[in-house]
């Protein structure tokens, strides 16, 4: 068995995931989603998520780890990471962890994540950050949609239609590897050639 880094997040149809520091569409249904997929495991979020959550504290029942520049931070119930690196060199290999937001901690660690959980919500809201578009990614894949659910009354904002999306990393296929190599040798023929003419 070997570390797993996924990505949790909900979105609305152009990706995005917030204003303000706020999330775009109430869902009680995600909310719990969430809790499914993350208890019991590490969870890594950047300083202004955590200062976002009741009374700015770790979520419970999850080994929080809070990404951060601050040097001078430090928050009960939580460890502290400096760096990608130094965040990534806090999990086990054998441990299942959670990339949970915000926008920048996704950007920083994205890369490292071979699985992301996305809650689409069906609708558009005025956002001011981002989540990077997986459907126009080569490398990412939609493996598994649970779907076709509606936000109840007393559950959110009402009558938003909602679906689970799971997404993998795709590896480049042999031909795509063979492709850029195979371009790459032209483009250094080409510089070699120009490089024999002017020294020649």
């Amino acid at each position: 068995m070997s570390r797993t880094l996924s990505a949790i997040v909900a979105v609305c149809d152009d990706w995005g995931i917030g204003r303000e520091g706020d999330m775009l569409v109430a869902n009680r249904a995600d909310m719990r989603h969430f809790v499914r997929c993350t208890k019991g495991h590490t969870v890594i979020l950047g300083r202004k998520t955590l200062e976002s959550f009741p009374g700015g504290r770790p979520l419970k029942d999850r080994r929080n780890i809070v990404l951060t520049r601050d040097a001078s931070f430090t928050c009960a119930g939580a460890e502290i990471a400096h760096s990608v690196d130094e965040a990534l060199s806090l999990l086990g290999e054998d441990e299942d962890a959670w990339v949970i937001g915000g926008a920048e901690i996704y950007r920083q660690l994205l890369p490292h994540c071979t699985r992301a959980v996305v809650t689409k919500n069906h609708c558009t809201r005025a956002a001011d950050t981002f989540f990077p578009n997986l459907d126009g990614e080569k490398s990412w894949r939609p493996v598994e949609t649970d779907g076709g659910y509606v936000i109840q009354p007393g559950e959110g904002d009402e009558g938003v239609a909602f679906e689970f999306v799971t997404y993998e990393r795709v590896e480049p296929s042999d031909a795509d590897k063979g492709a850029r190599y195979s371009w790459f040798d032209v483009a250094v023929d080409v510089v070699s050639t120009a490089l024999d003419h002017v020294v020649g």
